[in-house]
């Protein structure tokens, strides 16, 4: 099934991706495509990438995110659900030439249906926009709970069928935001309570490690006691990882 659209819109910009079509940058390119890909109702993911000798990319294959043959464990005759993948053709290739971005192939053709009217709530078009990110921390730290917060947010935005996201995406998100240690939450709790060891004995270790969102990944400590048994016993060390 080859869907049909308008090629161009009110400013009269071209809406479909063509061949030799030239972008300022990777991500101007990536934008143009999720947002067409939202328009014609599927959603986009990233197939394939290349890396030049500096490890920068200059070669990115987009597809539609049915692409591919999903083998399911269970089977067909027990399943209640279709499987998502349906080996769909559409996509494009774009690479980089002379500090800008071309596309070299394109497939518009899909082996499935389109339905644009969904299509913000599929998975790789789903997004938080600040005003619902501020909401939903405001409200997580006045102790209101994650379901309540979505509620109010879809109650705001005329129903389920103006939402960009679902409650899993905004329980991900709050997650996100307690971890993080520049934010209230259990990561900064974390860090004052270890702080507050440290005053109290200069004997107590701690380190805490985080990725480059400033979430936590790992932490370490070791109180005054556990390092003198160490010393005493340090033939054996045991790591309590619960």
């Amino acid at each position: 099934m080859n869907e049909e659209i308008n090629t161009d819109d009110e400013s009269g910009l071209r809406l479909v991706p063509t061949l030799n079509m030239c972008f300022d940058t990777m991500q101007e390119a990536k934008k143009f495509y999720s947002d067409y890909g939202r328009r014609c109702g599927f959603g986009v993911r990233t197939r394939t990438s290349k890396r030049d000798g500096n490890n920068i990319v200059y070669y990115l294959r987009l597809v539609c995110s049915r692409e591919g043959k999903y083998v399911s464990s269970i089977r067909p005759e027990v399943k209640t659900l279709p499987s998502q993948t349906n080996q769909c053709p559409a996509g494009i290739t774009i690479a980089r030439k002379d500090e800008k971005w071309f596309v070299r192939t394109v497939v518009l053709y899909h082996s499935h249906e389109l339905c644009p009217q969904t299509s913000n709530l599929i998975r790789g078009n789903r997004q938080l926009n600040m005003h619902a990110k501020h909401t939903l921390e405001v409200n997580d730290d006045a102790g209101v709970r994650i379901n309540k917060s979505f509620l109010s947010i879809v109650s705001e935005a005329g129903g389920y069928e103006n939402m960009q996201f679902v409650e899993r995406d905004a329980r991900n998100f709050i997650g996100q935001h307690r971890r993080s240690l520049c934010k209230e939450g259990d990561g900064q709790a974390l860090l004052r309570h270890f702080s507050k060891m440290r005053d109290l004995n200069n004997d107590f270790f701690y380190d805490i490690e985080m990725d480059e969102d400033n979430r936590v990944t790992s932490v370490f400590w070791a109180d005054a006691r556990s390092r003198a048994a160490c010393e005493e016993f340090g033939d054996v060390v045991s790591f309590d990882t619960t």
